[in-house]
């Protein structure tokens, strides 16, 4: 009797599994659309001619470890969750924070790493020391990223800046046009290590998480996804990625 369950039970997993990948396949097929913005280092951006970052490297990863091709399609931050929900793309992968607001509309990934939001300024600047120190500023923020919102919210004496493009906020910080720059921890902090003269003030705005956004109407794909990450932490291919553009331990 025994053995007899132990085959029923290995054959429903075996028919799960089959159904499952078959499910994905229907969704999907040989090919995964990805969207991003590829301006925001060390995350993703281009170097040359060719996209590379922390994302890319691990979505080229979960696509490989699914056996399917990856796709990209560049496009603004702005026009990213638009795009997945007209169905330009299967996946959005930008270091997008998962929020509350976002979840009305697209499912996401478990999170994949740690970020949070910081504030750059002049290594020789005196008049903004903490993040309280902002209001009354001029502080340049990414359209359509959380930096926005939270900015206006936190610091509402803020002058806000709004630029499409990362690159653009940082440069106003570096030619003086802006007094500071709100973005995502990983970007500042590489931009600091290229360019002398800049800081990242010591205490962070916030703590938040990045997933990969799916639609909802493809939840294998999401599952799928989930499992492929899963799968990579345990193999140690997950670290090996972090390790490479972070230098520190995975979690």
């Amino acid at each position: 009797m025994p053995i007899r369950r132990q085959f029923l039970a290995v054959a429903t997993t075996a028919l799960a599994t089959l159904g499952f990948a078959s499910a994905l396949h229907a969704q999907t097929g040989d090919t995964i659309t990805v969207g991003t913005d590829a301006t925001f280092p060390p995350m993703e951006f281009v170097d040359n001619g060719k996209r590379t970052g922390f994302d890319i490297e691990l979505v080229e990863a979960i696509g490989k470890t699914l056996g399917k091709k990856i796709e990209w399609t560049d496009i603004d931050f702005k026009g990213l969750i638009p795009g997945l929900i007209s169905k330009r793309f299967d996946m959005a992968v930008s270091a997008i924070y998962i929020t509350d607001e976002r979840k009305k509309v697209v499912d996401f990934t478990v999170p994949y790493y740690a970020g949070g939001l910081v504030a750059m300024v002049k290594a020789d600047n005196t008049s903004i020391k903490t993040p309280a120190d902002l209001n009354g500023k001029k502080v340049s923020v990414q359209v359509g990223t959380k930096s926005v919102t939270y900015v206006k919210e936190k610091y509402p004496q803020v002058q806000l800046m709004e630029v499409e493009k990362n690159q653009e906020m940082f440069n106003l910080v570096d030619i003086g046009r802006s007094d500071a720059a709100v973005t995502g921890k990983p970007a500042a902090y590489q931009y600091v290590r290229m360019r002398s003269g800049l800081k990242v003030l010591d205490e962070q705005l916030t703590t938040e998480e990045y997933g990969m956004a799916i639609r909802k109407d493809t939840p294998e794909l999401t599952k799928a996804v989930n499992g492929a990450i899963e799968k990579m932490k345990a193999d140690g291919t997950y670290a090996a990625i972090v390790k490479k553009w972070f230098s520190n331990t995975a979690k």
